[in-house]
């Protein structure tokens, strides 16, 4: 029983999220880098707490540094996470 709520709250929750985050798809956002990859960069906007909202994933074609901030185009959204690119290449 107490289980089955939990699901019914996290699957409506998902659905808000995913929603929210739609908004922000085509929009420019200001990132702050908070992990490099070989391919992706892991950041998050200014109104994103680290380790408690989405993560904002990010492509470039330059390298990127932990703590740098970057202006980036939000291309798509999923239930907790935006995806995007490194505006101003």
């Amino acid at each position: 029983m107490k289980q089955e709520r939990y699901n019914a709250l996290m699957a409506r929750q998902q659905k808000i999220s995913a929603r929210r985050l739609k908004r922000k798809v085509g929009t420019r956002q200001q990132i702050i880098i908070d992990e490099v990859g070989p391919t992706v960069a892991k950041g998050r906007s200014k109104a994103d707490a680290p380790e408690i909202d989405g993560a904002v994933y990010l492509t470039s074609r330059r390298p990127l540094r932990v703590g740098e901030i970057v202006t980036a185009k939000i291309e798509r959204a999923d239930q907790y996470d935006l995806h995007g690119s490194v505006a101003g290449f």
